[in-house]
């Protein structure tokens, strides 16, 4: 993954690693957030699987998870079963109960077999970024983060401006746009060798200008597509200005004319691939659920009475999972461009599809054939994405 971003209603419902997106914190933590910014009703109550994860969607050969046709959730398991059944009413939490959590002072049986890494604030006080460890700190600043923070120690030029760029933003792309300029601002020093070094990765990802390539909204009328697109690049061009405000510099300005940035955005729009990672709260109430009953195994029986008493796990665990209802397994959802994906030519009959295995637990892509996969073999592009699909499926159809 060469850039990434975690959608912003996301962040409400799931705390992780702003580098390499990997939940952090503890199980109680994660359930705590969630609960206590549910009950102010920010939570973005939705699931993985509802197939919307990003407002753009491209079908390579590597089909993205956004078609929801191809790409299998990392957990499959029966609707049936007891942590993951009907439609259920949620059950609110005393708030007292709710900021135990959080703070610690509750603890779930066998939670710490669902542990994760600590909590580490961005040093520089944006209070928006959060890591894993100090390694990935430590990168996200080296690679961009030091241009986009808002804390008090941002390298910013003008850290409310970039607040204003951040509020502007309607679709994620425009932050990953943002936070390839700043890899590029931030590596080259401002010389041309390292400037065209820094673009080497991004430069094979298909590009066409944003307002070009986008495809029409069903709810646009064709006659009313030129005012559309205008639109849409009054919208690039108000979001560069606000960047420039932020992080320009005399010595990068190629990198700030609206041309190059249509591009970058275009390239976005034509390769961004979702970015989902599964959360340990879902595994977790899995796991309670899949106990065995103290009839069967009178050995983990006598475990549970030592370790928390007479009351059986799923009894603990149950008002948890009653007050987060039907999205206790919501998932870290965002979109990201990944440079070897991107090169994956779509397909409406792939070969290969993205998908996240079991062992799969932090942001990066895993692509995964479906058949034997031939030398040469190679299909041609939507025509939405500039080119006339030419793939057994739809010259079977034309």
């Amino acid at each position: 993954m060469l850039f990434g971003c975690q959608h912003p209603s996301n962040k409400i419902d799931c705390l992780v690693c702003s580098f390499c997106f990997r939940f952090i914190g503890t199980l109680e933590l994660q359930i705590g957030r969630r609960l206590f910014f549910q009950d102010l009703g920010l939570s973005s109550s939705h699931g993985c699987d509802t197939g919307s994860f990003s407002d753009v969607s491209n079908d390579h050969g590597a089909s993205d998870s956004s078609n929801g046709d191809d790409v299998a959730d990392e957990k499959s398991y029966d609707d049936s079963r007891g942590a993951s059944g009907s439609k259920r009413a949620k059950v609110p939490l005393p708030k007292e109960i709710i900021e135990s959590l959080m703070n610690g002072e509750i603890v779930l049986p066998y939670s710490d077999k669902f542990s994760s890494s600590p909590v580490i604030p961005c040093s520089r006080g944006c209070q928006e970024a959060y890591y894993c460890s100090k390694a990935c700190a430590d990168a996200d600043w080296n690679s961009f983060h030091s241009l986009l923070c808002t804390g008090e120690k941002s390298e910013a030029f003008s850290t409310k401006a970039l607040l204003q760029f951040i509020q502007h933003e309607t679709n994620d792309i425009f932050i990953l746009a943002a936070k390839m300029k700043d890899t590029a601002h931030v590596m080259d020093k401002f010389r041309m060798p390292l400037l065209l070094e820094a673009w080497k990765p991004i430069s094979v990802g298909h590009k066409r200008r944003w307002w070009e390539c986008i495809a029409l909204p069903e709810d646009v009328d064709p006659s009313e597509e030129a005012v559309f697109r205008m639109q849409i690049k009054e919208l690039a061009f108000m979001s560069l200005q606000l960047l420039k405000a932020a992080i320009f510099d005399k010595e990068c300005e190629p990198l700030f004319s609206l041309d190059i940035y249509g591009h970058i955005i275009g390239m976005f729009e034509l390769n961004n691939l979702d970015l989902v990672v599964a959360s340990p709260v879902e595994d977790y109430f899995l796991y309670i659920d899949d106990r065995p009953s103290p009839e069967k195994n009178l050995e983990v029986y006598a475990f549970m009475i030592i370790s928390i008493g007479r009351e059986k796990p799923r009894k603990v665990s149950q008002p948890y999972l009653d007050a987060l209802g039907d999205e206790y397994a919501l998932c870290c959802e965002g979109t990201a461009f990944f440079p070897l994906q991107s090169c994956m030519n779509q397909s409406c009959h792939p070969n290969a599809k993205a998908f996240k295995r079991e062992e799969d637990r932090d942001g990066q892509a895993t692509i995964v054939a479906l058949k034997p996969i031939s030398k040469g073999e190679e299909q041609a592009m939507l025509a939405d994405y500039g080119f006339s699909c030419k793939c057994v499926k739809c010259q079977e159809e034309s």
